[in-house]
């Protein structure tokens, strides 16, 4: 099992990037994806999984509505649509693979639990400047 992430960059804030991760040895027909990043100084944090089998995406509070996860058809590459972006979005992200697919907190977002998350793929560092 691996997972490449790729597509960060340098970008203005309010700008936009796209990240990529590519799955290799499972797809998600197997178990969910998700984005977790770490910020300089900071713990990791979720941001975003999509369930396995067509099932429902979730989000981060601190991205809703700005980020959106999606996959291509054949289900082995996962997306991070990332709009708006601002300074507190510089992070590395990585991409993992979510065997709890994808927990969820009592308002329906995204949550880190790293005992689920068994296979990373490299990061790919975003800086969004000021």
């Amino acid at each position: 099992v691996q997972l490449q992430a790729s597509g960060g960059g340098l970008v203005q804030a309010g700008g936009s990037l796209r990240l990529s991760c590519e799955l290799s040895g499972f797809t998600l027909d197997d178990d969910g994806v998700g984005w977790i990043r770490q910020a300089p100084g900071k713990e990791r944090e979720a941001v975003s999984c999509i369930a396995s089998n067509d099932g429902p995406t979730y989000y981060a509070e601190s991205v809703k509505g700005r980020f959106t996860i999606f996959e291509d058809n054949s289900k082995s590459t996962v997306y991070l649509q990332m709009n708006s972006l601002n300074a507190e979005d510089t992070a590395i992200y990585y991409c993992a693979r979510d065997s709890f697919n994808c927990p969820y907190d009592y308002n329906g977002n995204y949550i880190y639990m790293e005992r689920g998350l068994n296979s990373w793929g490299k990061g790919t560092l975003v800086t969004v400047s000021s």
